[in-house]
């Protein structure tokens, strides 16, 4: 889980550290795939209570982690006194079933998975990197470390998930990236979550535990050379993360750190950070520096049995948050949840699938771009607008089908010889300068799309 927490501000620094450059490469990416993959994905099942924001704004932390959504927090679920997932466990595997009577399962249903498939649809939908969960809260690894767990031993899976998914991400020509939980490891310290202060309480403070996590993370950079270290729930207090940060950089010198190497100011030593991750609560303006959005195709990060189209975001909604988060300066995380088999559900599949589709037409105005001064606005008919910009041209995005015909941007000053483009078209739209507004000629036959892209080049100008 990545609660909605304090977090510190894009490629923030430590005290005494020098600042950093971000890559461009992660600025120019826009679209990534994580994917929640491990042990829970054998029960797959959790409550379809809702989004986190508005649970928790609404009911309170208490009843987010009694009736958590989140499939990936099975084991922690479980353990909740009279929770939905403690009665679903008993009545499906038994209240004394543990946990880890998962594994041989999950080992057995993996066998026969295909990453090249996952790799080759990820790049056709349009992503530039993906991450993947090497190791979630539960302790359990997605590789077979040399590195025993000191209270599991080999707790991991039978197979190399990540060295074969990293090979496959990579031969598609996609970015690696790994999540981690080196906050939380409930195979260490299983101590139940049930709000805030105990989740903060839960991470263990052990030296053992201490050392272990600077293993496993430099073992995975070492391994697999990722470019993207994904951290989650802070980290111990004794852990020294400038000192991990010094290596990676030197090993993956294009690589890039999230900041939830840190729990909150007061739990862990400042740490920094390359970008700041969002989670189901994209920015509400224009942010200073890159950033990226994640959540779900549902409510849930890992694969729920319950989750159908009703708890699914729409095709539509997808794009215009998508739009919506580049046009801020962010990158947006889309999640998807496996089951054991390593099957994508077609309904997950299918929203990766429709955001593709529109970005075939359209990601001339997403890939590569940057913000506008001004991220977003309104047409004269109230169409909202995102803007999103490269050295040569202006892209305004229509959030909203316009009415067809005259269309007016104010706002905009545009040279004359100034040409403008509807994505998806080749013939160059008919405009005209009237005062402090663009006035153009939309076609007549617009196709249903949840935003249509406007080129403009060179960039105009700000009107008053």
């Amino acid at each position: 889980m990545e609660t909605d927490r304090p977090v510190m501000p894009a490629a923030e620094v430590a005290p005494g550290q020098p600042p950093r450059t971000l890559p461009a490469w992660f600025a120019d990416a826009k679209l990534g795939i994580f994917v929640h993959w491990g042990l829970y994905s054998v029960p797959a099942w959790a409550p379809t209570t809702g989004p986190l924001t508005e649970v928790v704004a609404n009911e309170g932390w208490q009843a987010w982690f009694r009736r958590n959504p989140y499939a990936e927090w099975y084991w922690n679920s479980l353990s909740v006194p009279g929770s939905p997932t403690a009665e679903h466990h008993r009545t499906t595997y038994g209240a004394d079933t543990p946990y880890e009577a998962f594994v041989p399962h999950f080992d057995a249903a993996n066998a026969g998975w295909d990453p090249a498939a996952w790799a080759a649809l990820f790049r056709d939908v349009g992503a530039r990197y993906v991450v993947l969960t090497t190791k979630h809260h539960d302790g359990f690894r997605l590789w077979p470390s040399a590195d025993p767990n000191p209270v599991k031993g080999p707790y991991h899976a039978a197979r190399d998930l990540v060295g074969d998914l990293t090979g496959a991400v990579r031969a598609a020509g996609l970015r690696m990236g790994l999540y981690y939980s080196g906050g939380l490891d409930w195979a260490f310290h299983a101590a139940v979550t049930t709000d805030l202060p105990a989740l903060a309480a839960a991470v263990p403070q052990d030296p053992a535990y201490v050392a272990y996590v600077d293993r496993q993370w430099r073992e995975l950079i070492e391994r697999y050379r990722p470019s993207v270290l994904w951290a989650d729930i802070g980290h111990p207090r004794a852990f020294d993360a400038e000192a991990l940060f010094a290596y990676y950089y030197a090993t993956v010198s294009d690589g890039v750190v999230n900041d939830r190497f840190r729990l909150n100011p007061d739990l862990s030593p400042a740490a920094h950070a390359d970008f700041r991750t969002a989670e189901y609560a994209p920015d509400q303006q224009l942010s200073p520096a890159p950033y990226e959005a994640t959540r779900g195709v549902g409510f849930s990060f890992g694969h729920n049995r319950n989750e159908g189209d009703e708890s699914f975001i729409s095709v539509p909604d997808l794009v215009r948050f998508f739009v919506d988060t580049v046009a801020k300066n962010g990158n947006l995380l889309l999640n998807v949840g496996p089951t054991a088999a390593g099957e994508i559900p077609p309904g997950q599949r299918a929203r990766l699938e429709g955001l593709g589709a529109w970005l075939h037409l359209n990601g001339e105005a997403i890939f590569g771009t940057r913000p506008w001064p001004v991220a977003e606005g309104t047409a004269a008919d109230g169409t909202p607008l995102r803007f999103t910009r490269t050295d040569d041209a202006l892209y305004v995005l229509l959030l909203d089908r316009p009415v067809s015909g005259a269309f007016a941007l104010p706002g905009l000053r545009a040279a004359p010889g100034t040409t403008v483009r509807l994505l998806g078209r080749n013939a160059p739209l008919a405009w005209s300068q009237v005062g402090e507004a663009i006035e153009l000629s939309l076609p007549h036959d617009l196709p249903d799309s949840p935003a249509h892209a406007l080129a403009f080049s060179p960039v105009p100008e700000r009107g008053g």
